[in-house]
């Protein structure tokens, strides 16, 4: 490990929240900053005190929740022009919420100097002396934000390195370098870095925005520059297209850049952090992101698995476990003897390479798939069939006909499903109504079901998809229906693919129930 300390500044209660569709309440950014704290993360920003009740609110239950290593940061600005700092109530306001860090962004792009805070350029950097010296004074540790930094040394260099200068003279103990509109390259984030440490001789960081595409690598050129504080968001949450992503940044400081930044510990919570995030900001988990997606690890081609079932080093550029994820085994018209054999182990199912039934299921897999089946999102349903081509299935009821009847009724949409099956050797004929077809063909194998497996009470229906699989064929093509059901501890996905829409529910439906019973 190198020697050099790094240290990581998560903002994401602060500018992770102000992307779009992002909100955090109280208690989730109370929550947010305890499992950042057991990531390792340093330092935390919690938000800007006075701008609004609920990052007060925060501030204040944050004093009294004990963390285990990381340091709370207040973020404001620079004392406004023609106001004396100490009677400046945004910096008062730093103050009074006593968080041992606080972070404040000045400006040091000449143009937003002029044209955006209309004042002279002596002024401006009264105003960041004043408010540093003034923080520095009440015994924090003071982080400078040179906002626009990198545009505004493109444009003016002399002036941008005055604002470090000013900043540094007062004793800010870090100066964070701001790619604020995202706009600049690799290329020039090193060649300025390099630049700037000829002229300062305070500690540099960087804070990066990914309105590029190249957030991440910025901030990895510039600690690979110098630079010992990189800022940014869980899950790259941020003003328009994001921050720089700390689950890509941390891993491959600490994995590929060989920083000590956490203990091999606290970065095998990645992965659960990131979802965690992602839940209580009520976003879908992206399935794509490096390393915490759901697809970071997921092999799909035959070769691929076939190759990572020999050395995980063939298609993998780390071990999965060590960021808290698993190996996924994607099950398609494109797999192989290799895929089969690995999800069947995952499945807890003994299958052997030289076993006839593994060349069978592989056959019915493809057969499937070509009729519109689709198996990733529903691997419940393939261990269903599984089972059935293994001859380990067991039939836990007889599904004799179904029938589901729309009426409008006095103007209202009823939907009713009557089903006849046979359980346990006795015959149930029951209708349910419902808001649609599955809704009410779900209700109906319910009702009929429960009195004999009471375990089914606790499923519910958590997700339904419909695609067409032959567009040019009109109201005569296929359909494929997924199910994501739940029992509120598990998610699990079943397929069905048929020319008649309810058809298919029902197929999907079926498999999620016997796949729940199998289970249990």
């Amino acid at each position: 490990m190198k020697s050099r300390s790094i240290s990581l500044y998560d903002t994401t209660l602060r500018d992770g929240s102000q992307g779009l569709g992002v909100s955090f309440s109280v208690a989730d950014k109370i929550q947010i900053a305890r499992q950042l704290d057991s990531l390792g993360i340093h330092y935390i920003e919690g938000g800007w005190p006075g701008s609004n009740p609920k990052d007060e609110a925060f501030f204040e239950q944050i004093s009294r929740t004990p963390l285990k290593q990381a340091k709370i940061a207040a973020f404001g600005s620079t004392r406004r022009a023609n106001t004396k700092v100490e009677k400046d109530d945004n910096v008062l306001k730093l103050l009074k919420v006593e968080t041992p860090v606080v972070t404040i962004f000045g400006k040091s792009w000449s143009f937003h100097v002029s044209d955006i805070l209309k004042v002279s350029y002596e002024d401006n950097l009264k105003m960041i002396t004043d408010s540093v010296a003034f923080l520095k004074k009440a015994g924090r540790e003071v982080f400078f934000d040179a906002e626009h930094f990198f545009d505004g040394y493109r444009e003016n260099p002399d002036y941008a390195i005055q604002t470090l200068n000013a900043a540094a003279a007062a004793g800010a103990d870090c100066l964070v370098l701001c790619d604020t509109n995202g706009g600049t390259m690799p290329s020039e984030i090193q060649r300025i870095f390099n630049e700037v440490k000829s002229c300062v001789t305070a500690s540099l960081g960087i804070h990066t925005h990914n309105d590029s595409g190249v957030a991440v690598a910025n901030s990895l050129i510039a600690v690979d520059c110098g630079a010992v504080l990189v800022q940014g968001t869980i899950n790259g949450f941020g003003e328009r297209t994001g921050n720089a992503d700390l689950c890509s940044i941390l891993p491959n400081l600490q994995l590929k850049g060989g920083h000590e930044i956490v203990s091999p510990k606290q970065l095998a919570r990645l992965l659960d952090v990131s979802r965690m995030v992602d839940d209580l900001a009520n976003v879908r988990h992206n399935p794509r992101l490096p390393y915490v997606g759901e697809a970071a690890f997921a092999h799909k081609a035959g070769i691929h698995v076939n190759a990572v079932q020999k050395n995980q080093r063939a298609y993998e550029h780390v071990k999965p476990e060590s960021i808290g994820a698993d190996r996924l085994i994607l099950v398609s018209e494109l797999s192989g003897q290799s895929n089969i054999l690995m999800k069947a182990k995952e499945f807890g199912i003994n299958l052997d390479k030289n076993d006839p039934k593994t060349k069978d299921i592989l056959t019915k897999l493809k057969e499937k798939e070509h009729r519109g089946y689709e198996y990733e999102s529903a691997e419940a349903s393939f261990e269903v069939l599984m089972m059935k081509i293994l001859g380990t299935h067991k039939s836990f009821f007889d599904l004799h006909a179904y029938r589901v009847i729309i009426e409008n009724r006095d103007n209202k949409l009823i939907t009713e499903a009557t089903i006849k099956l046979t359980v346990k050797g006795k015959m149930m004929y029951l209708a349910a109504e419902g808001d649609g077809p599955v809704n009410a063909l779900d209700a109906a194998l319910r009702n009929s079901l429960e009195p004999f497996y009471p375990v089914l009470s606790q499923v519910k229906l958590a997700d339904f998809k419909v695609r067409v699989l032959e567009g040019d064929a009109g109201t005569d093509a296929r359909v494929r229906v997924i199910i994501e059901s739940t029992d509120n501890k598990t998610i699990w996905g079943t397929v069905g693919v048929s020319e008649n829409i309810i058809e298919a529910c029902l197929e999907a439906l079926i498999d999620s129930i016997e796949y729940k019973l199998f289970k249990k």
